[in-house]
């Protein structure tokens, strides 16, 4: 088992072979409401239940978790030294200093460190069994969606929680929220251990922000601002204005919040496009000699491309890991290759699908296709 990230941004997900690889958040997201907006574009509702375990990273029984860990088989050398690594901690609690006395620490994941989400989902990878439903675990964000047309698909959801309900103990059900997408969604209330679940209009989905219309204009509202304050901050605490300095930070503190999951969320309209630009507008102004230049011509001088050409350039690299990169597995269910005909093409031709909505057209699975038809073959048959 390898761990592509150590930043924590792994997901462990289920398959019919049992405990598998991990995954980008960014695939994880993109995996899950592929499904979601084809459902939403065919006229069907659908209800997302968003679950929150953050308190259950305290409660994971350290014999329990190293049992799942060999069954799942993780070398022994690997289990021990993890096993060594939770075992004997302590812990004290400090107020106006002073100080309680020590107390061992017998279960819980550590928080803040990089094996605690990958330990937490070992622990909970067992969690989807019997849930007929959609279920997304990433550490405690855990998403579970489904069909809600008819009482039967309803009743579905809610008997999936009420097999989730083992964990409610440990579940922050203020923090539980559903949402309800598509025009004929009847909004239905749904209940865990005896109490009711708000609904929402807009939850956050690691690190992103999703509404209820699914066009991602909150979350480019919040980029931008984000974005805008640490520009701002630069500006501000920087005195010099010499490409060699503002164009690394820019590059490293502030571009990273426009594109961060961006082939998940890239904006749909001209407003939100315009407004994750205008920061990098503003950024290449701050470049002292290129005040008086065109945007177009500040990026030629400054050797940097759009913001708009850069997502079109992640979409393509993202497209090339679904077909023949690291996510090939999951790209089989988000593609289907084209048969050759007698028209020319790249030799990786992709097939189309039928759309109704915006929010379907827009999103990777559907809006890459033509753009990657079009690269030569020497690109797309690129080891």
């Amino acid at each position: 088992m390898c761990m592509e990230h150590l930043d924590g941004n792994a997901v462990i997900n289920q398959s019919q072979h049992g405990f598998v690889t991990n995954k980008s958040c960014q695939t994880n997201l993109i995996s899950f409401y592929d499904k979601i907006t084809g459902w939403i574009d065919q006229g069907k509702a659908v209800d997302i239940v968003y679950l929150d375990f953050s308190k259950a990273f305290d409660k994971v029984s350290h014999t329990i978790l190293i049992e799942k860990m060999i069954k799942y088989g993780i070398d022994r050398t690997t289990v021990r030294w993890i096993h060594n690594w939770l075992s004997d901690r302590t812990q004290r609690v400090v107020i106006n200093g002073f100080t309680s006395d020590w107390k061992t620490v017998s279960s819980g994941v550590p928080q803040g460190s990089v094996l605690g989400p990958l330990l937490f989902n070992i622990f909970i990878n067992d969690l989807d069994e019997g849930v007929e439903g959609t279920l997304i675990k990433f550490a405690d964000d855990t998403k579970l969606g489904g069909l809600a047309n008819t009482r039967e698909e309803k009743e579905r959801i809610q008997k999936d929680l009420d097999k989730l309900e083992q964990w409610a103990e440990t579940n922050d059900r203020e923090k539980c929220k559903v949402l309800h997408l598509g025009k004929k969604n009847d909004n239905i209330q749904y209940r865990m251990g005896g109490i009711s679940l708000s609904s929402s209009t807009c939850e956050k989905d690691l690190g992103v922000l999703v509404d209820h219309r699914l066009n991602m204009s909150q979350q480019c509202d919040a980029a931008a601002k984000k974005a805008n304050t640490i520009l701002g901050c630069i500006k501000r605490s920087i005195e010099s204005r010499s490409r060699e300095v503002i164009v690394p930070l820019y590059s490293s503190l502030v571009r990273p919040h426009l594109e961060y999951c961006v082939q998940f969320w890239a904006p749909q309209f001209k407003k939100d496009i315009d407004k994750l630009e205008q920061v990098q507008r503003r950024a290449t102004k701050m470049v002292s000699g290129l005040q008086t230049m065109s945007y177009e011509e500040r990026l030629k001088d400054l050797g940097m491309f759009s913001l708009q050409k850069r997502r079109l350039r992640g979409d393509m690299i993202a497209v090339f890991k679904y077909l023949k990169g690291c996510h090939s597995a999951e790209g089989l269910a988000l593609f289907s290759v084209a048969q050759e005909g007698r028209t020319r093409n790249n030799g990786m031709k992709l097939q189309g699908s039928r759309y109704r909505l915006d929010i379907r057209k827009n999103f990777l699975t559907v809006r890459a296709i033509s753009h990657w038809n079009r690269l030569p073959q020497e690109v797309v048959g690129s080891p």
